[in-house]
Formats: C-alpha cells, structure tokens, sequence
C-alpha cells in the first residue's frame, strides 16, 4: 500500500531541489503517494497567503510532509513560515542527524552525531516587545519588585520560556530516537549556572527522564563547554538535546562540522505528524539555474523513508548518495574541491546521478 506524503516544494531553490528528491524517492523501491501542496512566495502571490490552510490540512491528513527550503525575510515581512508549520502542527522535536560522508570536504572524519532540538518554547517563543511598547514598563514593575534590577526605558524585551512539559517531551523524544538507533550516550546542553531557574529545569527534567533509559549514559554539559568540546573532539558525542535557541545555533555548528548545511538533512517531530526538511535556506539568487547541491533534501527524504519503516528504500537512497560524493564526479560545485571546477554538475545531474546508482546497488 503506497504510503501518502505532503510535498511542498517550497520557494527560491526549492522546487528545484525538492524535484530532485521527488525522483530519488520514486527510485527507492518505496511506493509514495505525493500531494503537493504550496507554501512560501509562491503561495502568497496566488493565494495572499504564504501558508494556506490547505497545506496543514493536508499534512494532519497525511501524517507526512516532505518540504523544500521556504524564504524567511530577515527583519520585516512575513513570519517565518517553518516556524509556523512547528508550531501549528506542534512538531515539538527538531532532528538533525550530523553524519561525515567520504569525500565531502571537511576538517573533520568519523563524525556521526545528532542534534535534538526543541521546538516551541526558550527565547524562541516569540514573546517579544519592541522599543517603546507601554507593555515594558509593566515588565519593568514586576522585575523592580522582585528585587531584579529593571530594564532600561530604551529597551526591547523578549522573554525566555522554559516549562516542565516541553523540556520533558523533547528530552524523552532523544532518549527514545537514541534507544532505537542504538546510540549509547545523551548529552543535555544548557547554561544553568547563569540561567539557574529555566535552564535550570531543563537539566532537572534531564536527570529524571534519564532515570528510565539506564542503558544510555547521561550528562549535562553547558553550552559554551560544548561548543569548545565540538571542535576538539566532536567523535566523543552521540546525541545532543537542547532548548531552542542553543540547538539551533549548535545543530549549524555540527553541519560545519560534517561539511556544512549542503549535506544536512532534517525533521520536525510531534507525537502523530512528521515534517522532513533540509536545514538550509532558499538561495532565491539561484533559483531556476540547476545548480545548488540536493544532497540535504535527499537526506531529510531518506529519514522520511525510515520514519515510514521503509527501511530497505532508505538504505539504498543513502548508499546510493554516499557512493556519488565518494567518487566526487557527479557532484555540485559545492562539493568540488575547487568551487569553479567546470566538471561540476546540476542538481538534477547529482540526482540522475543518485538514481543510476541505486539502480547499480
């Protein structure tokens, strides 16, 4: 029976690098049935509105979305649609699986690390207040009489949230993903000797959800410490958990680790719904030219096919892509040794490249 999947294309590079997955997929051996829906740029010239109601119907339907890279204007504009879909679809767990494939370009070998990141709450609830908002001087009050200082008249403020609830949920979501891969050690990343009461319980929750995984080692490790030990000895760590904002600038620094966002793939995760995604950007500046690397959405669709229990597709999708950046013939520019070596390929040469291989395993 063909497993039913959302695919949303996305803006910029997107499309592009989504229909390379697309057809890697359909190689598989897995049987898909693909629904596309639009979200991003697109959607919102057609529609006036970059995430319609109809893509989140569509996934709470399929249970499955695969997703290209969507525009997020820095500053002004829109809200970012990817925060949107976590939040909406409230896809608590961000994976992003940090693996070092021969022949990719990196300071580092023999990596192979995940970064478990929550998803909703930390500085990134998006409980902010602009420069001059009356609501500061509220704030302001409350921190006065707790005897805590008090916040500048020139101030903005955002407020970092950490509940029981969520800490729990996405540290029990790595203590499992490390259980059924096998992974032997979780570490916790926070700053609580500074942020005592909510970094604070984030480690508090780790200690207890650790207590029914005795077969994994535990530890808590502050942040800063971490991002030193990840450049000097990152083959010492299994899975990473953290709250928001520190998983999202450290799962980057673990894709610089391997190579860099070209090859790192992505998910979001909740309890029924599953969003699979690379954790790059669009490019819109080389929209339509054939020619940014697919690898990180193959990816991402390859953890898609594990996550449907499509096991043997998802093996050959990524010894089929592996053995193409082994070679290093087939391969975007990026991933050239020199960056202008006109031996470089597109992106739909580096999937047709990926098919013929599988067809070869």
């Amino acid at each position: 029976m063909a497993h039913k999947v959302t695919l949303i294309p996305g803006d910029g590079t997107g499309p592009e690098v989504a229909e390379a997955t697309q057809r890697v997929i359909d190689t598989s051996g897995a049987e898909i049935e693909w629904e596309i829906q639009e979200a991003g740029l697109g959607a919102a010239e057609k529609y006036g509105n970059v995430l319609p109601d109809s893509v989140l119907e569509s996934i709470r339907r399929n249970k499955v979305a695969l997703k290209g890279p969507i525009t997020t204007p820095r500053g002004g504009g829109f809200r970012s649609v990817n925060v949107a879909l976590r939040k909406m679809l409230d896809l608590y767990a961000c994976l992003r699986p940090c693996k070092w494939y021969p022949g990719v370009r990196s300071r580092y070998e023999q990596i192979d690390l995940v970064v478990v990141r929550e998803n909703h709450e930390d500085l990134y609830a998006g409980i902010e207040f602009e420069k001059g908002d009356p609501y500061i001087s509220k704030v302001n009050d409350i921190v006065v009489e707790s005897g805590q200082g008090r916040i500048r008249s020139d101030a903005a403020v955002g407020l970092k949230v950490i509940s029981q609830f969520g800490s729990e949920r996405v540290i029990r979501y790595a203590f499992e993903y490390a259980r059924r891969n096998g992974r032997k050690q979780v570490n916790a990343v926070a700053k609580d000797n500074i942020m005592k009461f909510t970094d604070g319980l984030f480690f508090a929750v780790g200690k207890e959800v650790a207590k029914d995984y005795p077969e994994i080692h535990y530890e808590e490790t502050l942040v800063d410490a971490m991002c030193m030990q990840l450049v000097t000895r990152p083959e010492a760590f299994d899975v990473l958990v953290l709250p928001n904002l520190y998983g999202d600038v450290l799962s980057d620094l673990c894709a610089g680790l391997v190579g860099g966002l070209g090859v790192a793939p992505g998910a979001n995760m909740g309890d029924e719904l599953a969003l699979f995604e690379p954790i790059h950007g669009s490019a819109p500046r080389y929209a339509g030219q054939n020619k940014v690397n697919p690898v990180a959405t193959i990816l991402s669709g390859m953890l898609m096919l594990r996550h449907l229990g499509e096991a043997e597709a998802a093996d050959k999708v990524e010894r089929a892509t592996a053995a193409v950046i082994a070679e290093g013939k087939s391969v975007t520019y990026d991933m050239k040794q020199n960056r202008d070596d006109p031996t470089a390929v597109g992106t739909s040469q580096m999937a047709d490249a990926i098919i013929q291989k599988m067809k070869e395993l």
